[in-house]
């Protein structure tokens, strides 16, 4: 007998934090992307941001699988961060390659698609707490 777990509304959970973490850290990408234009501490900073930022997608991905497996919620999620973790590995090669054609538009992409994740998952958390549906 498969059983159904839900998030206790007003806490936070690992999904959660993990599309927040990863949308910081694409912030982070996008002020020392830049920084890159006037400082040689842009380039330092933005690698160091990038090993930050891909990790972070994994654990959006370890987070979504984490929450589905014992939930028995839909995969869904798995999908979304996965595919994040593929434009993630581009956008690692498109940066190494020195392609700014292409890896700035997708940055720009990645950012607006982890916000749409990120508000996502604040309005159904907002949604949880006051108990409402829409």
């Amino acid at each position: 007998m498969a059983t159904q777990t839900t998030a206790v509304p007003g806490r936070v959970t690992f999904p959660q934090v993990a599309i927040a973490l990863q949308t910081l850290a694409l912030l982070f990408q996008a002020v020392t992307a830049g920084m890159l234009l006037s400082s040689s501490l842009g380039a330092v900073l933005h690698d160091a941001g990038s090993k930050v930022l891909y990790g972070a997608s994994m654990l959006y991905v370890l987070a979504a699988i984490l929450a589905w497996r014992p939930g028995g919620g839909s995969p869904r999620p798995i999908l979304y961060a996965s595919g994040f973790l593929v434009l993630a590995s581009v956008q690692v090669v498109l940066g190494v390659a020195h392609v700014p054609s292409l890896h700035v538009p997708l940055g720009i992409v990645m950012f607006g698609l982890s916000m749409l994740a990120l508000g996502r998952v604040v309005s159904t958390r907002l949604t949880a707490r006051t108990g409402t549906r829409s």
